[in-house]
């Protein structure tokens, strides 16, 4: 993919073609190459402002029936880099990128954390290229739809904090949660895990991490047992 079919793809076309290439310059390139002087990290930082702004701006008026604490834990969920690194992926952003060979080779096309920074750097670009208009359409069309699963499917809700608050309250004991088993290669793994107070079995979960099995047990637990 070139920087030409990602303007067609995302149906932006750039003024300063310099400012989409920067977006792509990673910091470690710059030890190897005298072509480029600036890498995307400031316009990573402009890019987490832009998208922190927007975002709060389509919550608050979308979903005018929630309070700040949770349009704050929904934006949290909308924003955070796994989130970010997902929609980078789906849009090749990994594949544009100028690392260093170090990089390159400890798989930095595929990193997570990498990509997300890329996707910030891209929207801060779109925005002192194009305005804020063109910027918010490009966050409507690639994430903050997603705000609506994720409202659905309550995975904004910590429902680890909220098991632990209520088992030291009815119990004074903190649950402990257990993997009880676990299948596929070590970059796609699933993740079966229990949560209990002493003897008992609270609830059961699964998931692509053992944070997510983690949260999706607590949640079984607190559905099962209401208030334990």
């Amino acid at each position: 993919m070139t920087l030409d079919d990602l303007q067609a793809k995302i149906g932006v076309t750039f003024t300063n073609a310099n400012l989409l290439q920067q977006a792509f310059i990673h910091r470690s390139h710059l030890n190897e190459s005298k072509e480029f002087k600036e890498s995307n990290e400031r316009l990573e930082f402009l890019g987490d402002a832009v998208l922190s702004f927007i975002t709060s701006q389509y919550l608050y008026t979308t979903y005018p029936q929630y309070p700040e604490g949770t349009l704050t834990n929904i934006r949290s969920t909308l924003v955070k880099t796994k989130s970010l690194g997902t929609v980078a992926s789906d849009l090749g952003l990994g594949n544009l990128l100028l690392l260093s060979r170090g990089e390159e080779s400890s798989g930095g096309r595929i990193n997570e954390s990498l990509l997300a920074d890329c996707f910030e750097a891209l929207l801060g670009a779109i925005f002192l290229d194009q305005g804020i208009e063109p910027a918010k359409q490009f966050l409507l069309t690639h994430l903050l739809y997603k705000a609506e699963t994720i409202i659905a499917t309550k995975s904004y809700v910590d429902f680890k904090s909220l098991l632990q608050e209520l088992t030291q309250e009815k119990l004074k004991v903190s649950p402990t949660y257990r993997v009880t088993k676990s299948e596929g290669p070590d970059h796609n793994k699933t993740f079966w895990i229990e949560v209990s107070t002493g003897d008992k079995i609270l609830g059961e979960g699964v998931g692509k991490s053992k944070q997510d099995a983690e949260q999706h047990a607590a949640q079984n637990a607190l559905e099962k047992n209401g208030d334990i």
